[in-house]
C-alpha cells in the first residue's frame, strides 16, 4: 500500500468514526465521587494530584491471610468497584485506587468532585479525556501501581507479619500490572512481594469492533497492529517475506504514529477523538441494571485521545514479545466472544506461559461475549468470585507449606 493510499484511508475511516459515533455530548457529574474504605493520600513525585489509595478490611484485619489490590480497566475508575472490595473484605485486607488520568487521579475529575462536595449542583467534567495528553505509553500507570504497591505492603506489614500480596486486575488494568512484572521482575522488592495476580479479560489483544463497524474499521486496526508487530523485529518469515514485511512496516509505523500525534493535536483532536461507540455497552455485563448504571455513570471517561490509543497498541505489541518470560502466578479469565480484548490474545499469552508456573490456570467462558466479569448478572458474578476466591485460596496453601 502506497504511503499517500494509506494515509488516505485512514483519514477516511477516523472520520467515519468520529461522525458515525456522533457528536461528543456534554457530560456532567451531579453526585460526588462515589468513595469506599479509608482514604489514603500519596504523594505522587511532581505531581499535584495526590494518589489516593483506598482501604477496606475484615473485622479481625490482624487475621486476614493475605491482602488484595485491585486494578481497573481502560477509563473507568475504582470507585464502582465498591461491592467487589466488600466482598473480598470479608476475608482479606483489600485496596484500590485510580490509574493516572482516570477517576480522582484525573485533575478534571477531582476538581469536579471537589466542587460537588463543597456545594455545587453539577460539574461538566467532557474534557476528562485531555489528562490523557501525556500517555504516549503507560508508564505513568505503571508508575502509580508501584507507588500503591508500596504503600499498601507497608500497611500489611504493620502487625509484624509480611502477608502475602495478590493483585486482582481487570483489561487495560491488567496490561499495565503484567507489564510492570515483566519490567521489574524479582529485582524489585516491592514486586518480589506479589504472590499472585489476577487477570480479568486482560488486553493482550487489540480490539475487534463487531457487525458493520467491524467491516469498516477491523481492516485498518489489523494493518496498523500488524505492522506494529513487524517493526524492527523480524519473525522468522521466509526471508523474501522478511523484506515485504519490514518494507511494509517502515512505511506504514510512521504514518499512522504521525498521523495519531496529529489528530490528537489541540483544534483536531475535537474531531477525531471519538466518544466510546454504542456497542460497547452490549459486550460489558449482560447485567440490565449494570447497563442502566453504566449509561448514567459520568465519573467513566468516555472519549480517547488518538495518542493514547496508539499507545496503549504499541505496548500490547512490546508485551506480547517478552510475554513468555512472566514468572508471575496468576488465574487468567477471559471470554471466548470477547470483542473488546479478544479472546486470541489471552490465548497466545497462556500458550507460552502456562507452564511457567504450576499455579497458573485459565478460565475461558465457552460462547461467552461479555468483558467486565465482575459485574455480570447473578449467578455468572458470583460464580466468577468464588473461583478467584478458590485460586487464592490454593496459592495460600502453597505458600504455607
Amino acid at each position: 500500500m502506497r504511503t499517500s493510499t494509506a494515509a488516505a484511508y485512514i483519514v477516511l475511516v477516523l472520520a467515519s468514526s468520529a461522525i458515525l459515533t456522533g457528536c461528543a455530548q456534554k457530560k456532567i457529574v451531579n453526585e460526588p465521587y462515589p468513595r469506599w474504605g479509608e482514604e489514603n493520600l500519596i504523594k505522587r513525585p511532581g505531581n499535584s494530584l495526590p494518589l489516593i489509595l483506598r482501604m477496606l478490611s475484615p473485622p479481625e484485619s490482624a487475621q486476614a491471610p493475605a491482602c488484595l489490590l485491585l486494578v481497573h480497566g481502560m477509563n473507568e475508575y475504582i470507585g464502582r468497584y465498591q461491592d467487589v472490595a466488600r466482598y473480598f473484605s470479608q476475608r482479606f485486607i483489600v485496596a484500590g485506587f485510580d490509574l493516572f488520568g482516570h477517576g480522582l487521579s484525573n485533575q478534571f475529575l477531582q476538581r469536579a468532585d471537589q466542587a460537588l462536595r463543597e456545594g455545587a449542583v453539577n460539574r461538566e467534567v467532557s474534557d476528562a479525556y485531555l489528562d490523557q495528553i501525556p500517555l504516549g505509553d503507560l508508564e505513568p500507570m505503571r508508575e502509580d501501581l508501584n507507588l500503591a504497591l508500596r504503600h499498601f505492603i507497608v500497611h500489611c506489614d504493620e502487625n509484624g507479619s509480611q502477608k502475602p500480596v495478590f493483585i486482582i486486575s481487570h483489561s487495560l488494568g491488567s496490561l499495565v500490572t503484567a507489564s510492570y512484572f515483566l519490567r521489574t521482575g524479582n529485582e524489585n522488592e516491592t514486586a518480589s512481594r506479589v504472590k499472585g495476580i489476577v487477570l480479568l479479560a486482560p488486553a493482550f489483544s487489540v480490539s475487534e469492533p463487531p457487525g458493520w463497524r467491524g467491516w469498516l474499521q477491523n481492516p485498518f486496526i489489523r494493518l496498523s497492529f500488524f505492522a506494529e508487530e513487524h517493526f524492527l523485529y523480524p519473525q522468522s518469515e521466509p526471508l523474501p517475506q522478511l523484506i515485504l514485511n519490514q518494507l511494509l512496516s517502515l512505511i506504514i509505523v510512521p504514518v499512522f504514529d504521525g498521523l495519531f500525534e496529529v489528530f490528537s493535536w489541540p483544534g483536531l483532536r475535537n474531531l477525531f477523538t471519538p466518544a466510546a461507540p454504542s456497542w460497547v455497552l452490549d459486550y460489558l455485563t449482560d447485567s440490565e441494571k449494570e447497563k442502566a448504571r453504566l449509561r448514567e455513570d459520568n465519573w467513566i471517561v468516555r472519549r480517547s485521545l488518538l495518542r493514547y490509543v496508539k499507545g496503549i497498541e504499541e505496548e500490547i505489541v512490546l508485551f506480547r514479545r517478552q510475554m513468555n518470560q512472566f514468572a508471575i502466578p496468576y488465574l487468567l479469565i477471559a471470554s471466548e466472544n470477547d470483542p473488546i480484548t479478544p479472546f486470541w490474545g489471552s490465548s497466545d499469552f497462556a500458550q507460552v506461559t502456562l507452564n511457567n508456573r504450576s499455579d497458573n490456570g485459565v478460565i475461558t467462558l465457552p460462547g461467552m461475549r461479555y468483558h467486565q466479569h465482575l459485574f455480570l448478572a447473578e449467578p455468572a458474578r458470583q460464580n466468577i468470585l468464588a473461583a478467584i476466591e478458590r485460586w487464592l485460596d490454593r496459592r495460600l496453601s502453597v505458600l504455607n507449606d
